[in-house]
C-alpha cells in the first residue's frame, strides 16, 4: 500500500510499505477513507519528539471501513463493513485506567511506556503514528491501518454525516471540547479563546454548546477571525488592538470569566492535550442529550 512516512527531520515521503495484517485476535484492519494532518504532526516533522525512525507511517486522525477483524473482536461492538472513526489513543478497555475512562493512560497498549515516562514524566497509552515512545504503531496517513483492541476505541458512524463532518471525532473536536469542559462553563460566562485555528474553533463551538453567554476569538489571521465571527463569536485581532484593553471593553471592565489557550506552540503544548480523547465519550453523550446543539457545533 501507499503511505505517508517520516523520512528525517523536516522531511516526509510517500512510499510503498507492507499492507497491515491481523497480529492479535483483537485487531481489525481498516480501509482508510479519510485522514488528516494534525498540528501535533509538526512536532514529529520538526524533530521535537525523539524515537522517530525512517519509514514510520504517520497520522493519528483517520476513519474508514472495517475490512477484517480478529477472532477475538466482540461482534456486538465491531463487524466487517462497519464505518468507523478511529481515535488516536489505543486503549485495551480492561485495565484500571480504562475502567476509569482514562483511555489515554491505558496500562496495556504501549510496549514502550517506560521510555515514554522518561520523556513525558508519566507513562502514556499507545498512539497511532506518533513515534516509538508511544509504541511505534503505524499511523493512518495510508490506504489501510491495523487497529489494536478494535472493539474498544473505534466509534461506529451509523448516520448520514459525511467523512468531513465526523473525522474530527478522531482528535481535534475532543481536544477543543476538553478545553471548554475544563472551564466548568456557567450560563453567564464570557469565554475568551486564544488561537482561532481548528482546535480553537472547536473550543469556541464547545463553549457555546456548554452554555457560554459570550465567546471571544483572539487571533491575528483575518480568515480565522472571519470564520469565528460567522459562527457568532466576537473577533479580536491582536495585531490591531491591545488585547487586554479590548477584553476589558467587551466585558464592562471585568475581563473574561474563563480563558482557553488553543495556540499550540511548543512553549504552551503541555501534556494535557494527550488526554483529550478521554472527553470524547462526554461529547458523544452530550450529542444524545443535546443532539442539535452538538451537531451544529460539529458543522460550524
Amino acid at each position: 500500500m501507499r503511505a505517508n512516512t517520516w523520512a528525517g527531520r523536516n522531511k516526509v515521503k510517500v512510499r510503498d510499505v507492507p499492507d497491515p495484517r491481523i497480529m492479535n485476535e483483537r485487531d481489525a484492519i481498516v480501509r482508510i477513507t479519510s485522514t488528516a494532518i494534525c498540528g501535533s504532526d509538526l512536532h514529529l516533522v520538526d524533530g521535537y519528539v525523539p524515537t522517530m525512525q525512517n519509514g514510520d507511517v504517520m497520522g493519528h486522525e483517520f476513519m474508514g471501513e472495517v475490512i477484517e477483524v480478529g477472532r477475538g473482536v466482540d461482534p456486538g461492538r465491531l463487524r466487517v463493513g462497519d464505518r468507523v472513526v478511529v481515535p488516536f489513543p489505543i486503549a485495551c478497555g480492561a485495565c484500571g485506567a480504562c475502567a476509569a475512562e482514562l483511555y489515554s493512560c491505558c496500562e496495556n497498549s504501549n510496549p514502550n511506556a517506560g521510555i515514554a515516562e522518561k520523556m513525558f514524566g508519566h507513562p502514556v497509552a499507545g498512539i497511532f503514528g506518533y513515534s516509538h515512545l508511544t509504541g511505534g504503531f503505524a499511523g493512518g496517513q495510508a490506504q489501510y491501518a491495523r487497529v489494536p483492541f478494535a472493539d474498544v476505541g473505534p466509534l461506529k458512524i451509523e448516520s448520514d454525516l459525511t467523512d468531513e463532518q465526523v473525522l474530527f471525532l478522531s482528535d481535534i473536536l475532543p481536544t477543543g471540547y476538553m478545553g471548554a469542559d475544563m472551564c466548568d462553563i456557567q450560563s453567564t460566562d464570557v469565554v475568551a479563546v486564544w488561537g482561532a485555528g481548528p482546535v480553537g474553533q472547536f473550543a469556541m463551538d464547545s463553549a457555546r454548546v456548554l452554555g457560554a453567554a459570550k465567546v471571544i476569538a483572539i487571533d491575528k489571521e483575518p480568515y480565522r477571525l472571519q470564520m469565528a465571527e460567522r459562527a457568532g463569536y466576537t473577533p479580536v485581532n491582536f495585531e490591531e488592538v491591545d488585547v487586554r484593553s479590548r477584553l476589558l471593553e467587551l466585558t464592562g471592565g471585568r475581563g473574561p470569566d474563563k480563558c482557553i489557550d488553543a495556540v499550540g506552540l511548543e512553549a504552551t503544548h503541555g501534556s494535557a492535550a494527550l488526554y483529550a480523547y478521554d472527553r470524547v465519550k462526554q461529547a458523544v453523550r452530550s450529542e444524545t442529550e443535546r443532539p442539535h446543539a452538538l451537531r451544529q457545533a460539529i458543522l460550524s
